[in-house]
């Protein structure tokens, strides 16, 4: 067997080309196009490409789309009214804090600047407020990637109600929401984490299977019931020649790009599964494109809930 790949490019290009005239009908008639500002503290390489992926996704879609850059040497309480301003501010629909924040910020910072985030505009949907009413079954704004997945695999006809589905991590920006996602639309949900005993064999019970745990290659064939549908949320950079050698047998062209640049790009689930997966989601190219696209979806609806006074 080898698995179908489920192609988040080509869903999120799909989607963009299906708000796209939505984006300008708004725009026509409020004289404005919906406003997105990205809040990026620091200088983070990795926050540098998202930052300029979502920016460009933005402007593409006919966003007004705005980095509001803090220096490294920003205070909690610089961010926190930076914020406020956002909050305020006529132009702009949507709030996006981009993760991670500085660690001389203090631990408790993201908690602080997203519950400081106007839940009418939180595309991230990390707000008390938005996952409230997510939990409820009644959710505005939600998590980008869980809501990606469930696109995708909604889209893909992948069945979810009435299944078996297991959610490998437990974080509040992918696992908890992806889990209760997943629970709405009636499948039955097992959350696994680094406390699970036999986590191979409870994921292999499993119809569908969501890894998000940043591991590489933790997901192998042993995780993997014949013919389900694993979703890999990991992006780890490889820089070990030996772990690059365990993911790859020698003439796969990954290896070769490892052994040319020092560096590759996995996921979470082992190349290995595509043996014996169904349907599987590539990486890159999978979950990603999906996570900038249903940013840009929140937005409009934050835009348009605004506009309407629905919120």
């Amino acid at each position: 067997m080898t698995a179908r790949l489920l192609d988040g490019q080509a869903l999120a290009r799909q989607i963009q080309r299906e708000i796209t005239p939505q984006v300008a009908d708004f725009t026509r008639r409020q004289g404005r196009p919906p406003g997105l500002a990205i809040v990026l503290v620091g200088h983070h390489p990795a926050s540098e490409v998202y930052v300029r992926n979502k920016l460009k996704a933005g402007s593409d879609v006919g966003f007004r789309a705005d980095l509001e850059r803090l220096p490294e040497s920003a205070s909690l309480a610089d961010v926190l009214a930076l914020v406020e301003r956002l909050n305020r501010s006529d132009a702009h629909d949507g709030i996006l804090v981009q993760s991670p924040l500085p660690k001389v910020l203090g631990p408790d910072a993201a908690s602080r600047v997203f519950d400081a985030i106007a839940p009418e505009k939180d595309v991230d949907g990390f707000t008390p407020a938005n996952v409230g009413r997510m939990v409820q079954g009644r959710p505005a704004l939600v998590a980008c990637t869980p809501s990606g997945i469930i696109e995708l695999l909604v889209r893909e006809g992948i069945p979810i109600a009435g299944r078996r589905a297991c959610v490998i991590g437990r974080s509040d920006i992918v696992g908890k929401p992806m889990a209760l996602l997943l629970l709405q639309r009636d499948a039955t949900v097992t959350v696994c984490h680094s406390k699970t005993p036999d986590l191979a064999g409870v994921c292999r019970e499993a119809d569908i299977v969501v890894a998000a745990v940043g591991r590489a290659g933790l997901v192998t064939k042993a995780f993997v019931k014949p013919g389900a549908t694993v979703v890999d949320v990991g992006m780890n950079t490889v820089t070990d020649s030996a772990v690059a050698a365990s993911l790859f047998p020698e003439e796969h062209p990954k290896l070769a790009r490892f052994r040319e640049r020092g560096s590759v790009l996995v996921g979470d689930v082992h190349p290995e599964v595509a043996d014996v997966a169904g349907a599987l989601t590539p990486v890159p190219g999978g979950v990603g494109p999906l996570t900038v696209t249903m940013l840009m979806r929140n937005t409009l609806r934050a835009a348009q809930a605004r506009l309407a006074g629905s919120w």
